[in-house]
């Protein structure tokens, strides 16, 4: 079910928040976890089942590892390895086993071997990394083992982050878990970022996503190469808004049921590094592989050979995990790349310069990385990089057929919201009026909330003109 939908705007989020607040306590978790398999249900039917299984699977696990921690350390250790071998080989079979078949194929190996698709679970990914940092966080005892298979289960299947995130530690939602209060300010700030989110989608996302997918629809020489540039700024503004928009949505309603969810986004077009921007971008993310992985492959502590060395292996599994493809493959080291570059003294040369000098580079590097993300193939990802450079003497403009001026204005109000242009003006406003200022403040508190009713009558009407919305890291 996506959040962006008439069904779940209309009629499971508002049943699931009045239900849940008037529950007794002691019910609250089993209602949400049966809704949160209600929500999967509803789009991946008997795949559910995987789910389940999941959940039980992984609670003996826990209780195996944090059984034996204390008792025999090499068991315990033996524990983790088996168990997360079981959630990476049920990630590998539904997302890489074609893929890996595919390429073994293409170096002469299986060929008699046929290949049917297998159908990839919405947010395959995300769980198994929720699952995988309960199991070490176990096994490291920041965390201790789940008693109860339910609580355990909401906390992997919570319907907001379970199809694309936020990305969170069990560690860091295991308190709100056993016990949360639903406080009114709370609430009210979650609504709101929840409406935020959903105009992020539905006003600026899907608005732009018109010139960028007229423009990937074609053969990358038939693309003039200002409307290639019109397309990649235009993809550029949809992945930061659709992904932004939808953390915000799952955030708001973590905050409407009781619980805080981490920040995954902070601006990152902004950023004026490759470095800053793995800081800003999908930040649950970032700091799960630096944390579960780069640091524990010793991070930057065993020399520069050894540091660049796991960067690359970072940035390349970061990529592989977007996806079973060569492009995404090249993204990630793309962006390994650069990082690799600046740690090699281009980044201190950055920090010398003028900070507009960083942030067009930043861009730059982050718009071309975009290409090979969005693009079907490695070669069709060249040729749109080659008309970029001007390769294209097409006169073939369809693609800017649905530009009018309120897709102008659209592409605009991305840029400037791209940026923390909000923030600055609700720091303002916070500095003008004192505390004291009562009239004041309560009228700048009616006009926020009437903005917030108009963007969602707006964004209602932009779903009504289209009921298909979804989110782009669904496919994660």
């Amino acid at each position: 079910m996506v959040f962006s939908s008439v069904i779940f705007l209309f009629i499971f989020l508002p049943w699931t928040v009045l239900i849940h607040y008037f529950l007794d306590p002691r019910y609250r978790n089993i209602f949400l976890l049966l809704v949160s398999l209600f929500f999967y249900a509803w789009g991946e039917g008997v795949l559910t089942l995987l789910i389940i299984t999941s959940i039980f699977v992984n609670y003996l696990g826990g209780l195996l590892i944090g059984h034996f921690k204390s008792r025999n350390l090499n068991l315990s250790r033996g524990f983790l390895g088996v168990f997360i071998t079981i959630n990476v080989l049920v990630l590998v079979y539904f997302k890489y086993f074609n893929f890996i078949v595919f390429n073994l194929q293409r170096a002469h190996f299986f060929q008699d071997l046929s290949l049917s698709p297998v159908h990839l679970p919405i947010g395959i990914s995300f769980y198994t990394f929720h699952i995988i940092s309960y199991l070490i966080d176990v096994y490291r005892r920041d965390a201790v083992p789940q008693k109860n298979p339910f609580d355990l289960g909401l906390y992997i299947f919570l319907f907001p982050q379970l199809v694309a995130g936020p990305i969170i530690r069990y560690k860091d939602i295991s308190q709100k878990i056993a016990a949360r209060f639903i406080i009114g300010s709370e609430f009210t700030k979650g609504v709101i970022r929840f409406i935020r989110g959903l105009a992020k989608k539905m006003i600026i996302a899907n608005n732009v996503a018109i010139i960028a997918d007229a423009a990937f629809a074609q053969d990358p020489s038939a693309i003039p190469t200002p409307v290639a540039w019109l397309a990649i700024l235009c993809y550029t503004l949809q992945i930061y808004f659709d992904f932004s928009g939808y953390s915000d949505m799952a955030v708001g309603l973590g905050k409407m049921l009781g619980f805080n969810f981490p920040e995954n986004f902070n601006y990152p077009y902004m950023a004026d590094s490759i470095r800053e921007f793995w800081q800003r971008w999908h930040i649950s993310l970032s700091t799960w592989f630096r944390d579960y992985l780069y640091i524990p492959l010793g991070g930057n502590k065993k020399g520069n050979v050894s540091t660049y060395r796991n960067l690359f292996f970072v940035f390349f599994v970061t990529g592989l995990w977007h996806g079973a493809s060569w492009n995404f493959i090249v993204w990630g080291l793309f962006h390994g790349c650069f990082l690799v570059i600046e740690r090699l003294g281009f980044g201190t040369v950055l920090k010398k310069l003028p900070a507009f000098v960083g942030h067009i580079y930043t861009l730059a590097v982050v718009m071309l990385a975009w290409i090979f993300f969005r693009a079907d193939t490695l070669s069709y990802a060249l040729g749109f990089i080659k008309t970029l450079a001007g390769g294209s003497t097409s006169g073939n403009y369809i693609a800017l057929l649905n530009f009018d001026p309120y897709l102008i204005f659209i592409i605009v109000v991305g840029v400037i919201f791209s940026t923390n242009l909000r923030v600055v003006i609700e720091k303002w406003i916070g500095s003008r009026f004192s505390p004291g200022e009562g009239f004041f403040r309560q009228a700048t508190r009616v006009i926020t909330y009437a903005a917030y009713i108009v963007l969602f009558i707006y964004s209602s009407v932009e779903l009504a003109q289209n009921n298909y919305n979804p989110f782009i890291y669904f496919r994660f």
